[in-house]
Formats: structure tokens, C-alpha cells, sequence
């Protein structure tokens, strides 16, 4: 109940993100969900994809330096305090969040909170027990 997020170093300049969508489009393959972190010069462009081989495969091929993590998508209703309760089974049962951003599923309608836990397999099974619908890969396809 995981998902594969590409995560791509990039230079911060103008640009840098037209020649990744682009590389990205030429191949086929469908964003479902991004989040940038940046600094003055450089920055992280985290994607979940429709497909994470062929993403990568087509981001290596155009000089950018990849990587693959998998990541937890925790189903969240569209309502006030949803996320607060998907917040607090993470923090009771010690599951540090290092980073985390939203999309929504074109197959399901569904909203999903990316998480980028340490212990993955820890936080599959707490949350998976407390109730909590994880996306996995037929999700986004």
C-alpha cells in the first residue's frame, strides 16, 4: 500500500520545469501529483506519476538526477479536521512526517495525503489498523 515518488534535483532557474514536464509529456506519462522545495540555486521536485520507470527513465535521459522513494497516500475526507485525525494516529504511534502534500485521484475522486515517512512498513501497518485507506499504484493509474 505504497507508492513510488520520483524525486528530481533541479537547478532553480527559468525554465528547469519546462524541460522536465516537457521530457515527461514527449513519453507519455501523466503527473498525478508535485510538490517543489527550493533553495536560491537548487531545489527538490517530489512527483507522484502514472508510471515511475518510464518517468525516470525519461528524466535520467534528459541529465537530471533521480531517485525513487516509496511514499504512503492516506485517503482523507474532503472536510474541516480530516487531516487533524490522519495527524494524530501518526503522532501517537511515533511516526515522524518529514514531508507531505495532497492530490486526488482521477480514478477515484478520492483526496490523498502524501506522506514521506522513515518506516514505511510501520506506518502502512498503523494506519491500515486505525481504518485509514492507503492508495496504492492501481489508484493512479
Amino acid at each position: 500500500m505504497t507508492l513510488r515518488q520520483i524525486s528530481v534535483f533541479i537547478e532553480n532557474k527559468p525554465g528547469t520545469m519546462v524541460k522536465i514536464t516537457e521530457a515527461l509529456g514527449n513519453v507519455g506519462i501523466d503527473i498525478r501529483a508535485a510538490s517543489l522545495a527550493d533553495t536560491q540555486d537548487f531545489g527538490i521536485l517530489r512527483l507522484i506519476v502514472d508510471d515511475a520507470d518510464k518517468a525516470k527513465k525519461a528524466l535520467t535521459e534528459i541529465g537530471c538526477v533521480t531517485s525513487v522513494n516509496d511514499v504512503i497516500a492516506a485517503e482523507v475526507s474532503d472536510e474541516p479536521g480530516a487531516m487533524t485525525a490522519l495527524l494524530n494516529q501518526t503522532a501517537s504511534t511515533g511516526l515522524n512526517i518529514e514531508y507531505m502534500y495532497a492530490f486526488i485521484s482521477p480514478k477515484t475522486h478520492k483526496v490523498y495525503i502524501v506522506l514521506r515517512i522513515k518506516d514505511v512498513e510501520k506506518a502502512v501497518k498503523v494506519l491500515s489498523e486505525a481504518g485509514i485507506a492507503l492508495a496504492d499504484e492501481s489508484d493512479i493509474k
